[in-house]
């Protein structure tokens, strides 16, 4: 039922000098890095550095001024931009009230992806996807504005899982929810990768976020790559570039003198 959970070999991502334009202005320049099948990759970087236009450029929201997007690992992938390419690739936005329809229920919301890709068996596959993020069957038919947000994104894990990805997209997945539940849905991701071999590419502005979930990071600024680190190397602050290390010392908070 579930062949792709069980191909050893996984798949990953290429992404090549990615060149994103908005009305003159280039939001990203010249970016490449690889993620290997079942590699978890951090984008991180200050607010405007491009880090979340880069994740709608791979999975086809932002047109390419330049470059190109493929998936690695296996003979006969999908080409960039097809059906089957956006089938393998799905993404899970920052906000999880905004990116679910309010006048939908769960049910539907699970549905419309199967649907559009014509994937049979629904209700098995909802009633699963939902016991997967940890809610159940009792959630099935209610209307988003009835969640908690911590359970908004829960669905919207489920609604990306429902089509059997192999690589998920995270845009700030916690940074919308109270402190509480950002480490259960964290734990959540990461069960869920380790399960079913997914790689993940995960934008963050919180470096222990992406230290504790990725294994290499692109530092990025102003469109542009600075710097492509290890997160153990970036745990144990064995950094080159001038921007990560400020970066470091702004994650580490304020800090008032005493007098």
């Amino acid at each position: 039922m579930n062949p792709q959970r069980q191909a050893p070999e996984g798949i990953g991502l290429r992404a090549h000098a990615l060149r994103v334009v908005f009305d003159g202005f280039t939001a990203v320049d010249g970016v490449s890095f690889d993620v290997a099948p079942g590699e978890s990759f951090g984008l991180v970087g200050e607010s405007g550095s491009g880090k979340s236009t880069v994740l709608r450029a791979l999975c086809g929201l932002a047109r390419l001024a330049a470059g190109e997007v493929g998936l690695t690992g296996q003979a006969g992938l999908p080409a960039p931009g097809s059906k089957a390419f956006r089938r393998q690739v799905q993404m899970v936005f920052q906000d999880p009230y905004g990116s679910l329809h309010p006048r939908q229920t769960v049910d539907r919301i699970l549905a419309e992806p199967l649907a559009i890709h014509g994937v049979g068996d629904a209700e098995a596959r909802i009633e699963n996807a939902l016991d997967e993020v940890g809610l159940g069957a009792g959630f099935r038919f209610r209307y988003p504005h009835q969640l908690s947000g911590g359970q908004r994104q829960r669905i919207a894990i489920a609604r990306a899982l429902i089509l059997e990805p192999q690589i998920l997209l995270l845009d700030e997945p916690t940074s919308a929810l109270d402190a509480s539940v950002q480490a259960e849905v964290l734990n959540l991701l990461e069960a869920l990768r380790a399960r079913r071999g997914l790689s993940f590419v995960m934008v963050s502005h919180d470096l222990a976020v992406v230290t504790h979930l990725c294994e290499r990071l692109l530092v990025m600024r102003r469109g542009q790559a600075v710097e492509m680190l290890a997160a153990a190397d970036l745990a144990a602050s064995r950094v080159q570039a001038e921007y990560t290390k400020s970066l470091m010392q702004a994650s580490a908070g304020f800090q008032r003198e005493a007098r």
